[in-house]
C-alpha cells in the first residue's frame, strides 16, 4: 500500500513539473493594444501566483503553483522584451499594426491586421508579423502582388 502512495505522489510531482512556455526567437514587436494585453496577462499571472501562495503553495496544490510560476515567468519575459512599434504612417503601404485587405486569385477578399505574436488571433482578423502571409506583404503598397503558398494575392487597401 505504501508503494501506491509513493506512485501517486510521483505522478503529482510530474504534473507539477510543467515545461516552460516557449518564447519566440523573433523580436517581440507589439502594438499599443498588444502591450496592454501583455500587461493584463502579467497582472493575472501575478494574481494567480499570489493566490497559489496563499492557498499553501507547494504543500497543498503543486500543479496550481507550478502553472502560476510558469505563466509568471513567461509573461514577465514577454513584458521585458516587448518593443512598442508604431511605424510612421506611409499611406497605402502594408506596415506593422495596420489593417490590410487582399484579393486572392479565386476572387475571395480577406482583411486582417498585422500584429505582434502574442496578440495574433486569426479568427479575430489578427495575424502575426512573422506569419508567411504578413511577411510576404510587409512593405507592399496598394496594387502590389505577392506570392503566398504558391498563389498570388493583391493588396487592395491598407487602413
Amino acid at each position: 500500500m505504501a508503494v501506491a502512495f509513493t506512485r501517486e505522489e510521483d505522478y503529482e510531482a510530474q504534473a507539477a513539473d510543467l515545461p516552460d512556455r516557449p518564447i519566440s526567437p523573433h523580436a517581440n514587436l507589439v502594438t499599443a493594444e498588444g502591450l496592454a494585453a501583455i500587461e493584463a496577462e502579467l497582472a493575472q499571472a501575478r494574481a494567480a501566483y499570489s493566490a497559489a501562495q496563499a492557498a499553501g503553495g507547494v504543500s497543498s496544490d503543486r500543479t496550481a503553483m507550478a502553472r502560476a510560476t510558469r505563466d509568471l515567468r513567461y509573461w514577465s519575459a514577454r513584458r521585458a522584451s516587448a518593443q512598442l512599434t508604431e511605424p510612421a504612417l506611409i499611406p497605402g503601404q502594408v506596415q506593422f499594426g495596420r489593417t490590410v485587405r487582399i484579393g486572392r486569385e479565386d476572387g475571395r477578399e480577406q482583411a486582417f491586421r498585422i500584429v505582434g505574436e502574442d496578440e495574433a488571433d486569426p479568427a479575430a482578423g489578427k495575424i502575426s508579423y512573422v506569419a508567411p502571409l504578413a511577411r510576404a506583404l510587409l512593405g507592399k503598397s496598394v496594387g502590389d502582388e505577392a506570392m503566398v503558398a504558391g498563389s498570388a494575392v493583391e493588396v487592395l487597401a491598407v487602413d
